[in-house]
């Protein structure tokens, strides 16, 4: 199995090598376009498209053959991708433009990239930082994306491939339960505090607020600083919250390496949609908006695929009021559950994590009639529930 790492690098280009890479960015973006507006919208493939508009890209837009090849495999890839979220492929932006080993080469005797251009070829120094040059060094990366990002500055992003171990045969589940009061619980006990994180975002939502109130009512040089200060604060909330993930991320998958263990989270798609329905104030609102669970499972996914560590999916229905021990409904208050049939009592947090843990396990390893199943049980209220168990008939009553 290969896995694709992606490397931002930040490109020192001349003036003229700016422009050159601008004129790049607009080409690629138009030729997208126009493959877009004249192809049927149910073609999808590369090679269907590449095939009906390969020429008119080259003569109408002076695009290099293999960006006028990468061209119509990105207008096939969004249309796919459109497809499944059943969304059109409005427009493209002049952003980005897709690289191949035949025009672009990455050079480490003088850390450049070679980039095929409308008009030539360009050497172009790159800023890396010692993570960076740890990764590339002794590589040859055959495709990369040139980027324009938010603040003007122009980058590629280079594509590192690498074999990863298959992953590793195991009866050990590590459960994983995400929450904004902890970011993270696992069912081994360890845990990681949200109060930081909030008080972060708090601190940053209510710097921005002040300084958008200033640059709309102070005289031009204080709106103008005001407006420099926003640009520097843009991006830093978001950097803390991956740097947070990424902590979070690399613990859990380390531990889970050496106990050689599967690791199992709650598939929250839709969450923030379902969450968004019910009456909250906007601070509520923003808080939850801005919880970054999704890039956390991404970071367990890809950090599991690179040191053999599988990382599943459960539902998460029911897992933070299902008691671990005899799999009945029990009683969560704010941090603390409560089983009326067994009596446990303990965090709700590394309850939900326990049984998260157990769902994986029966996923994982399904075991027939004594695996996962439903059963019927009355609440307090007398109605009937059905609930989505693991373990042995007996064990449930």
């Amino acid at each position: 199995m290969e896995q694709v790492l992606t490397l931002v690098c930040k490109l020192n280009p001349t003036p003229t090598q700016s422009q050159k890479l601008e004129i790049v960015l607009h080409a690629f973006a138009e030729a997208c376009n126009y493959t877009n507006q004249i192809i049927k919208a149910d073609v999808t493939s590369k090679l269907t498209i590449q095939g009906i508009v390969y020429q008119d890209l080259r003569a109408k837009f002076g695009l290099p053959a293999n960006l006028a090849v990468r061209a119509c495999a990105r207008v096939g890839a969004n249309r796919k991708t459109a497809k499944q979220n059943n969304q059109p492929v409005v427009v493209f932006k002049p952003t980005s433009a897709d690289y191949d080993a035949r025009i672009f080469a990455f050079r480490e005797k003088d850390w450049t990239v070679s980039l095929t251009t409308l008009s030539g070829r360009e050497h172009i120094k790159i800023d890396v930082g010692n993570y960076q040059r740890g990764k590339l060094k002794g590589r040859k990366p055959t495709s990369a994306q040139l980027c324009k990002h938010r603040d003007g500055q122009y980058y590629i992003h280079i594509q590192l491939k690498d074999e990863v171990p298959d992953p590793q045969a195991t009866n050990k589940v590590i459960g994983v339960d995400f929450g904004r009061r902890d970011i993270a619980a696992t069912s081994k006990g360890d845990s990681w505090s949200g109060e930081k994180l909030t008080q972060t975002r708090d601190k940053y939502n209510k710097t921005r607020a002040s300084l958008q109130t200033k640059a709309s009512t102070r005289t031009r040089s204080s709106r103008r600083r005001c407006r420099q200060v926003l640009v520097r604060l843009s991006g830093r909330e978001r950097r803390f919250q991956a740097w947070v993930n990424h902590n979070i991320s690399k613990t859990i998958i380390q531990q889970a390496k050496s106990e050689k263990a599967l690791v199992a989270i709650e598939d929250l798609t839709g969450i923030r949609e379902r969450t968004n329905q019910k009456p909250r104030n906007n601070t509520e609102r923003r808080r939850s908006n801005s919880w970054a669970f999704y890039q956390l499972r991404m970071f367990l996914e890809y950090k599991g695929l690179k040191d053999g560590v599988e990382v599943i999916t459960v539902p998460p229905a029911y897992t933070s009021q299902t008691c671990n021990r005899c799999l009945h409904i029990g009683l969560r208050s704010e941090k603390k559950f409560k089983c009326g049939n067994c009596g446990l009592s303990c965090d709700a947090d590394l309850n939900g994590a326990k049984m998260i843990a157990l769902l994986g396990l029966s996923v994982s390893q399904p075991r027939g009639p004594n695996g996962l199943y439903c059963n019927l049980s009355t609440d307090s209220s007398g109605l009937l529930k059905a609930l989505t168990v693991f373990g042995t008939p007996n064990q449930c009553g």
